[in-house]
């Protein structure tokens, strides 16, 4: 008989502890800063494809400081937020709140008027890269044990060759695979991996 799974577990919400930062260890650390207090500078923008972890940041900053001036997705400004933001940032400068935000592009391929732009390079600007296979390998194996669950390296393997690989898209899978692991009542192995994607399908 199949056991009943009740979809009770909430998405874990993005923090500093469960970003993993690859390439971007040093952006990682200067946002950290901010959201406690404890940067320098009072301006930090990021910027990244989609899937680099810009948002991710940007909320986990957002818990731990709710004071913090928060912009994502900068480019997509209408002209009364882009007269804020750069209200707030010349307000940072004289020691009101940080400013934190994040954008597809840097600050110059920006096309905001050109103040925000200008404005926005004043302060620490970080371009968020991609995680490379081995972290991504590692995402998986923490979102796996955080679920109670066990990859073995050919099951990684596996997910890596097989599946799209940004991280919302691998974080469902693993949500799928903890049902239906829980299902069947049997450990994550390769065969079962492909018949939980087959089911999903």
């Amino acid at each position: 008989m199949q056991q009943l799974v009740l979809d009770i577990k909430p998405a874990a919400e993005p923090d500093f502890d469960n970003y993993i930062p690859g390439p971007n260890a040093e952006a990682l650390a200067r946002v950290r800063a901010l959201a406690a207090g404890a940067l320098r500078e009072a301006i930090v923008y990021l910027w990244g494809e989609p899937g680099s972890g810009r948002t991710h940041l940007l909320r986990a900053a957002a818990r731990v400081n709710p004071q913090l001036i928060i912009a994502d997705d900068v480019e997509a400004l209408e002209p009364a937020a882009q007269q804020q933001l750069f209200a707030a940032i010349n307000a940072a400068r004289d020691g009101a709140a940080p400013v934190l935000a994040a954008g597809k592009v840097s600050p110059a391929g920006l096309a905001l008027r050109e103040d925000l732009r200008t404005r926005l390079a004043w302060g620490l600007v970080y371009q968020l890269r991609p995680l490379g296979d081995a972290d991504k390998a590692e995402h998986l194996r923490a979102g796996a044990a955080r679920r109670g669950l066990r990859l073995s390296d050919e099951v990684v393997g596996y997910l890596l060759t097989r599946l799209p690989r940004d991280l919302p898209s691998l974080n469902g899978v693993l949500d799928a695979l903890d049902r239906y692991s829980l299902a069947a009542k049997r450990p994550v192995t390769v065969p079962l991996v492909r018949e939980a994607l087959e089911k999903k399908r």
